[in-house]
């Protein structure tokens, strides 16, 4: 198959109709510079304007690596993984992480990619395997470098860049400036493509006053207040996720959790669960969330404030992205002074407390996949012919190598099991269960 590289297509397939300026300014520099800097706020299309410049360099005759992008955490080496995928440009990419099989990886490395996406532990964990060969690796990109550089990952680093002789394009990219480059990376000169202090959404920062020093109260009131909204509530523990978790449950609050601690399946399986409105809230912790990308997030909550003001503009970043409103709301104490860096943040006075509206989808999991041959419209096909399903009733089809998750509208998700459990898709008989 030839490959993609026309502009045009490309924002065809993505359904985007124009770049915005920082993604034609980014693809200008990058593309005539070796060594660049693009800082901008979360949420502009930083992952665009980084890959459209990266795949119309890359050589269709070359079957290795040629281009290492680099990623603080296993979701956002997955969002990326399916950005490039969604390019359709013929060129095949690959993300490796921690947490899935490494033999696994070996096997589709041996079908080297052009865009190889991973943390810096697998990626370093690779190079001294020796998986794949790096002798055409000429671009580099080190994706939210002000954490893949400062947490934990310097060593890792080092190693990486050390171990490619070959690379002429390094691009980096934050969406903070607040950060020192280390001398390893090897940057000389680089052009700086900086759209921080852009106007590029609405985002409003309000305060609500917990007169408990314990703010569950306030939190669940907080959610209530806003309504049956796509949010996030942060925390900056695992065992506070656990706490906060806890309570709303209590009170029927649907919700998912996401932490660093969680085993991989059960980090995609929540954001599959909130992509297809099965539940609209995650608690998170600020590293894990680095990598969700759900732009339809309406609001974030400050359920515990990080301590750099760096982490707050990331966290306040996950909603208003691409132009759009969005509201970031601060529980604090009565009592509790906030940190210098949070300004213009007007007290939120919360409404005559209402009980959130509970999602009208289900998810129902199914034991088959890419690797059966199964597409989307084989599901949709099966769900409406054999399911009894109107369209209305069929929600978001999430497909991967041997399985398949389905929003299903939760009045006809009982009935659908029942009718499709051992149902035949693609010849092969697959079991149907309800995804609790």
């Amino acid at each position: 198959m030839s490959s993609i590289k026309d502009q045009t297509a490309i924002l065809a397939k993505l359904g985007i109709k124009e770049l915005n300026p920082m993604q034609e300014e980014a693809l200008s520099v990058i593309q005539s510079h070796n060594h660049s800097i693009l800082l901008s706020p979360t949420g502009t299309g930083k992952t665009l304007a980084f890959l459209l410049p990266i795949i119309a360099e890359l050589d269709e005759s070359c079957h290795e690596v040629q281009a290492l992008i680099i990623v603080p955490t296993r979701e956002l080496a997955v969002q990326i993984a399916q950005v490039t995928q969604n390019m359709g440009t013929g060129y095949r990419n690959f993300a490796v992480y921690g947490g899935q099989s490494f033999s696994n990886d070996r096997m589709n490395l041996k079908t080297p990619p052009a865009i190889l996406i991973g943390t810096p532990g697998r990626i370093a964990d690779h190079l001294r395997r020796e998986t794949f060969a790096i002798g055409n690796i000429k671009t580099i990109v080190l994706d939210e470098f002000d954490k893949s550089l400062h947490i934990g990952f310097e060593d890792e680093m080092r190693e990486i860049m050390n171990a490619l002789p070959n690379v002429k394009k390094k691009v980096l990219t934050s969406a903070t400036q607040a950060v020192s480059i280390p001398k390893f990376v090897g940057l000389h000169n680089p052009k700086q493509i900086n759209y921080l202090n852009q106007k590029t959404s609405q985002l409003t920062i309000k305060t609500v006053i917990s007169p408990d020093k314990d703010k569950l109260e306030t939190l669940r009131k907080t959610l209530e207040h806003i309504g049956n909204e796509p949010g996030i509530v942060f925390c900056n523990f695992k065992e506070t996720i656990q706490r906060v978790s806890d309570y709303l449950s209590n009170y029927s609050v649907s919700h998912v959790c996401f932490y660093g601690g969680m085993e991989q399946k059960d980090r995609e399986q929540a954001l599959i669960l909130f992509r297809n409105g099965t539940h609209k809230l995650i608690i998170a912790t600020d590293l894990a969330a680095r990598g969700i990308d759900v732009p339809e997030i309406k609001f974030i909550i400050h359920y515990q404030l990080p301590l750099k003001s760096e982490e707050f503009t990331h966290r306040n970043g996950r909603t208003a992205r691409m132009f759009n409103d969005g509201t970031a709301y601060i529980i604090k104490w009565e009592k509790e002074e906030l940190p210098p860096f949070i300004k213009d943040a007007k007290v939120e006075k919360l409404q005559k407390a209402k009980a959130p509206i509970q999602s009208e989808w289900k998810t129902v999991y199914i034991t088959g996949g890419k690797k059966d041959k199964i597409s989307k419209g084989d599901i949709a096909g099966l769900f409406f012919k054999q399911g009894n399903l109107s369209k209305e009733q069929l929600g978001n089809i999430e497909l991967k190598q041997d399985c398949a998750f389905v929003a299903v509208h939760k009045s006809e998700v009982n009935n659908v099991i029942k009718l499709l459990n051992n149902a035949k898709l693609k010849n092969k008989k697959v079991r149907i269960s309800l995804v609790e």
